[in-house]
C-alpha cells in the first residue's frame, strides 16, 4: 500500500542523513560553501517528495521544513536569525512556496500554449467582466469530498486568481518566473 506520510518521512530521514555527512565533514560553515552544498546534495531529496507527492497532512510537511530548518541553521552568521529570515538572507523559499511555485508555473505552461493537449479541459476560465485583478482569472470548483481538495486544477486556481495582472499576462516563461519570484517574496 502506497502511504504518502511514510514516503515523507524516508525522504525526511535520507535528507536529514545527508545533512549529517554534511555536517560532520564540511569545516568552513561559510554561505559560499554550505549553501551549493545544500542546494546539489540535500534539497532534491526535499523537493521530489514535495512535488511528486505532494504532502497531504501539514505534519508531513512541517517534517520535511524541518530538515530544511535544520539546514539553514548550519550556515555560520544566520545562527541567530528566524527561520523565515534566514530563507530570505539567502534566496530560498519554504519548501510549501517552492512547490507552490512549481504547481504555477505548470499551470502557466497549460494556460499559455505551451503542453495546450496534455492540459486540454484542465483549468475552466471564469467568465466575467470585472476588471479587477488579473485576465486569466480559472474558476474554482467546489467539491463534497474534501480529497479533490489536493488535485492539481483544484489547489492552484486560488493562487492562480490572486497572482497580479503583469504577471499572469507574461510574455514568456521567464519573464512569469521573474515576477512570480517577485510576488512570492512579498507573500507572506
Amino acid at each position: 500500500m502506497l502511504n504518502m506520510s511514510r514516503q515523507c518521512a524516508l525522504a525526511a530521514q535520507k535528507a536529514n542523513h545527508v545533512l549529517g555527512c554534511i555536517k560532520t565533514n564540511l569545516t568552513s560553515r561559510s554561505r559560499e560553501v554550505s549553501l551549493p552544498l545544500y542546494s546539489a546534495l540535500m534539497r532534491p531529496h526535499l523537493e521530489y517528495y514535495v512535488q511528486l507527492w505532494g504532502p497531504q497532512y501539514r505534519r508531513d510537511m512541517e517534517l520535511l521544513e524541518r530538515v530544511q530548518r535544520r539546514a539553514t541553521k548550519l550556515i555560520g552568521g544566520l545562527e541567530h536569525l528566524s527561520y523565515e529570515d534566514r530563507l530570505r538572507e539567502l534566496g530560498l523559499f519554504s519548501l510549501e512556496k517552492r512547490r507552490l511555485r512549481g504547481d504555477l508555473v505548470v499551470a502557466f505552461q497549460y494556460l499559455k500554449g505551451a503542453s495546450r493537449k496534455d492540459g486540454e479541459g484542465l483549468f475552466i476560465r471564469e467568465c466575467s467582466d470585472r476588471t479587477r485583478g488579473n485576465g486569466f482569472k480559472q474558476k474554482e470548483g467546489r467539491f463534497r469530498l474534501g480529497v479533490r481538495k489536493k488535485f492539481f486544477p483544484v489547489r492552484v486556481v486560488r493562487h492562480w486568481n490572486r497572482l497580479p495582472r503583469e504577471v499572469v499576462e507574461a510574455p514568456s516563461l521567464e519573464v512569469f518566473k521573474a515576477g512570480l519570484d517577485e510576488a512570492l517574496g512579498n507573500m507572506v
